[in-house]
């Protein structure tokens, strides 16, 4: 299924709009993790734990959307934005959304 971050797909008329589409997910840090990546911190660099957490997370998330877009029947979905949020002390939310759309 197509997902574009602009307002149509690229040689595609949409024909229907069907609403908004989302998907999300929560992500824990674990107590492991959380060491290692401290004494990292401390040396200074990327927290490459971390960014393959977050990355897992937002690919978790576009998928649910596109779940989400194709129980409605959508062939697409637009305008697709993502945000992160913390929920709780090492927990943060990813929640991807966008307009689900028919095309010709």
């Amino acid at each position: 299924m197509p997902i574009s971050t602009g307002d149509a797909v690229p040689g595609r008329e949409i024909v229907e709009t069907l609403g908004i589409a989302r998907g999300n997910t929560v992500r824990a840090r674990n107590v492991g993790r959380d060491i290692t990546q401290g004494l990292r911190n401390l040396a200074g660099g990327e927290l490459k734990a971390y960014s393959t957490l977050l990355s897992a997370a937002r690919d978790e998330a576009l998928e649910r959307m596109q779940d989400d877009a194709a129980e409605m029947g959508a062939d697409a979905v637009v305008t697709v934005r993502m945000e992160t949020s913390q929920i709780t002390n090492g927990g943060s939310e990813v929640i991807a959304y966008g307009t689900a759309v028919r095309l010709d």
